[in-house]
């Protein structure tokens, strides 16, 4: 092993930048020739048949058979004179990846004539095995049957010369085994809800999407150093490894100029996205050494949601050509930050207005108060789901540390708009306001735009932050699907929304104006979510304590997290919406925990392999070392010298027969408990014991080896140490 750590380190001293792919056109020239959109639908359709996607995607009309054929045919023609052989239906499933199954354009016909054919049947649906994907017991195992149908909203694209048909994945009976089916219909039910908030304001609002940013971040690691750590491999992270003497603290790396070779990845990786329709605009060094993010424009949501998906696999296939590995993992190192992905939210009419972007008015900044006041109290009503939303065997070791957001579900506003919400809540009263006070109150909220115009600093320690006009979900992971996080917050704004207008109309029933129905509306929902706004510092033990004090929750730990999928109040929400159905979200409940002890299993297996087979034989092995200098030199000096000089020696074989008796015993111990672990039937169970007895084994098994990486000869230690994996020019 240690040879081989070596031999890593030789290649990477020869290595030099790939030269990136030459763009030799304008990024406008070649974005998206590789995505089936709508111009290329214009050329390829006829009339009909386009229209007839265009209302699928916009009204959710049902195209008709013999229109799908006809698209079908189209669509095949494009992917062909593009050089695609291959289709397949390309989906999400359960297990956090993407999956796709790819069969040729072939058709044999009963005289033996080989042709190309792709109808509409197989355009619109199909039926791959779905017997291995995460369930969660809505099917057994040896029911095959599962169904993707086509999402027409997501457009198809080309790659690696197959054609790619974005789709739903449903069970036999119908249940959502994807991320992508209950992200379409909370996208639905909030577009519904935040139309008939708008009609208030303005008739000519028919559609509300909701739009999404990510910020996606991620490390680099040199492709020799990784396939030398067994944990990286098998775990995305290093599950060992001391501390290296300079990290992050200088804060040199963040925004620093991008090395040579990193740089050419990030152009090909760029290239390929933009032949592929997305968006990437923004690449910067992140604080972390190695470390990285990439983001594009604000798409819609489904979009955006496929588009990283798409992305992220995107990134990992490039990196190869440069020899790197992108690793995803939202804690792959001990002591500098972890990775995340920000989830930058808000919600644009068909008109082009933001509906969470202040106005120039006071009737404007009426309806931006509403869809701000109703996100705040979406976070307040359902925190302990917004976690649930984000919590992993990854993410756990982020949250709350180095920089990454707290547990905690936090809002935060910035000290002037929470000023304009304060004097609101002071103002608006249930009673019928007087002339001067509706005029006093009108010139209040005139002013919003004046002090939204930077004046709202950003707080990179909430979770749940107010931008200047949207809002950054900070605490969703990097190597998560976004659909997740999406559904729930899409949802739960839907139904506060539903609940503010279902209130307004019922003041108004009772003769109140409509313009002061909705204060008072404003005002209620303001007082009632107000104990989750927080615009100090969510890293402080403080904050805990405040939290504590208002009555916030703070569930700790990923098994105890999840729970909030299946409380009544959230098996009502989702039935409410129809977006998840009480069986579906059982199902998902007990996918995450399977998920979980998997991840920990395997953990606890590759950390138990390294420290018996790799680290302890290495510490005997310097440690004979030692022994035979410490008989050495008892044999050519006299007793009181032997003493002096052989001080280090002997204190080193003390502290080696400490560590690797320490080793030995903990993994032996962990092993048991894995054992009496894996007996336990209940899924639940057996996740609480692998996070209350088996996962803090990880740390102990850690501590000891960290220390025997100080004490061992670094000619002799197996493994690529942190100063060298993460410092790679």
């Amino acid at each position: 092993m240690a040879r081989n750590r070596f031999l890593a380190l030789e290649q990477l001293s020869n290595r030099s930048a790939v030269k990136e792919e030459e763009i030799d056109c304008k990024v406008s020239e070649i974005f998206g020739v590789n995505v089936f959109d709508v111009p290329k639908m214009r050329q390829y359709l006829s009339r009909e048949a386009y229209i007839a996607v265009t209302e699928a995607v916009e009204r959710g009309c049902i195209i008709e058979r013999r229109l799908a054929d006809q698209i079908a045919i189209g669509m095949k023609a494009w992917a062909m004179e593009r050089g695609a052989t291959h289709y397949t239906h390309w989906f999400h499933p359960l297990n956090g990846a993407t999956a796709e199954k790819h069969d040729a354009f072939l058709h044999l016909n009963t005289d033996g004539v080989v042709m190309e054919s792709f109808d509409g049947s197989l355009l619109v649906q199909q039926e791959p095995d779905a017997s291995s994907f995460p369930s969660g017991g809505i099917r057994n195992t040896f029911e095959a049957r599962g169904y993707t149908a086509w999402d027409p909203s997501s457009p198809a694209f080309i790659s690696n010369n197959t054609l790619c048909i974005p789709t739903i994945f449903v069970s036999y009976t119908g249940e959502a085994l994807d991320y992508k089916t209950p992200l379409i219909k909370a996208l639905s039910a909030v577009d519904k809800a935040a139309v008939d908030i708008c009609q208030y304001f303005d008739k000519n609002v028919t559609k509300v999407i909701s739009t999404l940013g990510w910020e996606q971040e991620y490390f680099l690691v040199d492709e020799a150093l990784y396939n030398v750590r067994p944990d990286l491999v098998l775990c995305d992270r290093t599950l060992m490894g001391h501390e290296s003497a300079k990290g992050q603290q200088l804060d040199d790396h963040y925004f620093g100029s991008i090395p040579s070779r990193v740089s050419a990845y990030m152009k090909d990786f760029e290239l390929e996205c933009y032949k592929l329709g997305i968006p990437v605009k923004t690449r910067h060094n992140e604080v972390a050494p190695n470390q990285y993010e990439c983001a594009p424009i604000f798409e819609e949501a489904n979009l955006a949601v496929d588009h990283n998906q798409l992305l992220m696999s995107t990134m990992k296939r490039v990196a190869a050509k440069h020899k790197f590995v992108v690793v995803m993992h939202e804690k792959p190192y001990k002591g500098i930050n972890g990775s995340g992905k920000h989830n930058n939210w808000s919600l644009m009419t068909n008109s082009g207005v933001n509906l969470l972007s202040p106005g120039k008015n006071p009737k404007s900044n009426m309806q931006f108060l509403i869809f701000l006041v109703s996100a705040v109290k979406a976070v307040n009503d359902y925190a302990d789901l917004f976690t649930a939303s984000i919590v992993s065997a990854g993410n756990e070791h982020r949250l709350g540390a180095d920089e990454a957001p707290p547990v905690v579900m936090s809002v935060f506003l910035g000290k002037y708009l929470s000023s304009v919400l304060d004097e609101l809540e002071k103002k608006v009263t249930d009673k019928k306001m007087s002339p001067s006070e509706k005029t006093d109150l009108k010139l209040n909220i005139g002013k919003i735009p004046e002090i939204m115009l930077d004046n709202t600093d950003r707080n990179r320690t909430s979770p749940f932050a107010f931008t200047g006009n949207r809002f950054e979900f900070r605490a969703v992971g990097s190597s998560a699907n976004c659909g997740t996080a999406m559904t729930i917050l899409n949802t739960t704004v839907a139904k506060v929304l539903v609940d503010f207008k279902k209130q307004v109309d019922s003041i108004i029933e009772e003769g109140v104006k409509k313009d002061e129905a909705i204060f008072q509306t404003i005002r209620k929902f303001i007082i009632e979510s107000k104990l989750i706004r927080f615009e100090g510092n969510g890293y402080g033990k403080e904050w805990e304590e405040e939290a504590e004090r208002r009555g916030l929750s703070n569930v700790k730990g990923c098994v105890e997290s999840l729970k909030a999928f299946i409380t009544k109040e959230s098996i009502a929400l989702f039935n409410e919406f129809d977006v998840l159905t009480e069986r579906e979200l059982k199902a998902r409940y007990g996918i995450q925990n399977e998920i979980y002890i998997k991840k920990l299993q395997i953990e606890a297996r590759v950390l138990g392999d390294i420290a018996i087979n790799h680290i302890i034989p290495t510490a005997i092995n310097y440690q004979n070392i030692l022994i035979k200098n410490v008989t050495g030199l008892k044999g050519v000096v006299d007793e009181d010298t032997f003493k002096d000089l052989a001080e280090v020696q002997l204190e080193s074989i003390t502290k080696i027969s400490r560590h690797t008796k320490n080793i030995r015993r903990n993994v032996s111990e962990m092993v048991s408990k894995r054992k009496e672990a894996n007996k336990i039937t209940d899924v639940v169970k057996k996740a609480n014991v692998y996070s209350d007895d088996i996962r803090p084994f990880l740390d102990k098994i850690r501590y000891d080896i960290d220390k025997l990486e100080l004490l061992v000869d670094d000619e002799m230690w197996p493994l690529p140490k942190y100063r060298e994996l993460l410092f790679v020019k």
